[in-house]
């Protein structure tokens, strides 16, 4: 490595994606690797997750989030990675060079390369627009992990849960760990966003299930005494001492806004190409900084195969490349598209499939249109918050540079 330069390659954000980055790129013969924490200790989101499952894919065991934490740390370790923890990095700048700020002050770090793996927040509550008093004992999941597992304490006794995804039971299992007993758990649509089998949990732990139900109002003085909520045209109070709202995760993309890095408006992350590599070529992107949301597990591999891609880039193995066909999300009913870019002359290589999501429940024909003609398509049965993939070799590319469009042809 060049002395100019403080790493090889810096790493912003030391979760499952950014630690198998790094990993990788030691196991790829990189010398200095970098990560750079925020947080007092790395681990990312598993560290406030107190209950299984994690780890079983990456360490051949059942572990609990704490526990999946320690584990990455531990192997970031072993492999002479460096990490940087209550270090916030303040800026993005041209040519792998980040502004960040610790307790010695600002200062800049330079690299060949960059991968960011910021993970993903929570939408705060004045995002979902409701109305009612401001009360104390209104968190979402992440607020709820700190307060149990990080300190010790208790925000509620019987809160009311809104919403059903993967995160939902989380919290639920959180929950009831504390000793914490809901009273309820709302989901606005029909059906829940987690699949099906795995909402017997909340009947299991005898706590209410209602669909097409959506909370009203929010009521209390100096704590939540009581939530109105709306089904069906019918409107009825449910008395409770807090309001937990899951889910309706966003990338934590905040250094991509007002820097000089493409960003994604429909994901709401950078925009990338199938290495992950963003619009700068000489920053790369993981993890569930490219879309929300997905396990630890996925992210870990993904963190990991770019990792790979970025050792390989460095080994002088591909060349940075402008000619590229960009994926357009065509159809209101399609949430994303990630990568957002495809470097037709080496389709072969990077990631194996295209990744989407929907918005809502819907069923026909998902089409790839490229130059006005139908290049891909598939039956298939939408739904909000599933994993679609889409096998890059399967694309049959018209041409090398007219944009690909994404619609879904209803039944």
């Amino acid at each position: 490595m060049n002395n100019e330069f403080d790493a090889d390659v810096l790493v912003i954000g030391g979760g499952p994606a950014g630690i198998s980055a790094a990993v990788a790129l030691r196991r790829k013969g990189i010398k200095r690797v970098i990560i750079i924490e925020r947080e007092p200790e790395a681990g990312g989101i598993p560290r406030h997750c107190g209950h299984p499952p994690f780890g079983m894919r990456e360490f051949g065991r059942i572990l609990s989030g704490p526990e999946y934490a320690r584990r990455l740390v531990q192997l970031a370790r072993e492999h002479q990675i460096e990490i940087m923890t209550n270090t916030t990095v303040i800026n993005v700048e041209p040519n792998a060079t980040l502004l960040v700020s610790n307790h010695e002050g600002l200062r800049r770090l330079t690299g060949l390369r960059v991968i960011m793996a910021t993970g993903v927040r929570e939408s705060p509550r004045s995002a979902l627009l409701v109305s009612g008093d401001r009360p104390t004992g209104v968190l979402n999941t992440g607020a709820l992990q700190s307060w149990v597992y990080l300190r010790g304490l208790l925000p509620f006794k019987r809160p009311l849960i809104v919403g059903t995804e993967l995160v939902s039971l989380s919290a639920l299992l959180t929950c009831r760990k504390a000793g914490i007993k809901p009273v309820a758990m709302v989901e606005a649509n029909q059906r829940p966003t987690a699949r099906r089998p795995m909402m017997l949990l909340p009947r299991l732990l005898g706590v209410p299930l209602h669909y097409n139900c959506e909370i009203a109002r929010i009521d209390g003085m100096k704590r939540v005494e009581s939530v109105l909520i709306r089904q069906e045209g019918k409107e009825r109070e449910i008395a409770c001492d807090g309001v937990l709202f899951t889910g309706r995760f966003i990338p934590d993309s905040a250094l991509i806004r007002g820097s000089h890095l493409q960003l994604d408006p429909s994901s709401g992350g950078p925009e990338i190409d199938q290495f992950g590599r963003c619009s700068d070529p000489s920053y790369y992107a993981t993890g569930n900084m490219l879309r929300a949301l997905e396990t630890a597990g996925w992210s870990f591999r993904e963190g990991n195969r770019v990792g790979e891609m970025v050792a390989s880039d460095l080994a002088g193995e591909r060349k940075s490349s402008q000619e590229y066909v960009q994926l357009v999300v065509a159809d209101k009913q399609i949430k994303w598209i990630v990568p957002q870019r495809i470097v037709a002359t080496e389709k072969d290589r990077g990631m194996d499939n295209l990744q989407l999501r929907a918005l809502q429940s819907a069923q026909g024909e998902l089409q790839l249109i490229q130059n006005g003609r139908v290049i891909w398509s598939k039956e298939m049965k939408l739904l909000p918050e599933r994993r679609i993939l889409i096998p890059l070799q399967q694309i049959p590319l018209t041409d090398s540079f007219s944009k690909i469009s994404i619609s879904l042809k209803n039944n």
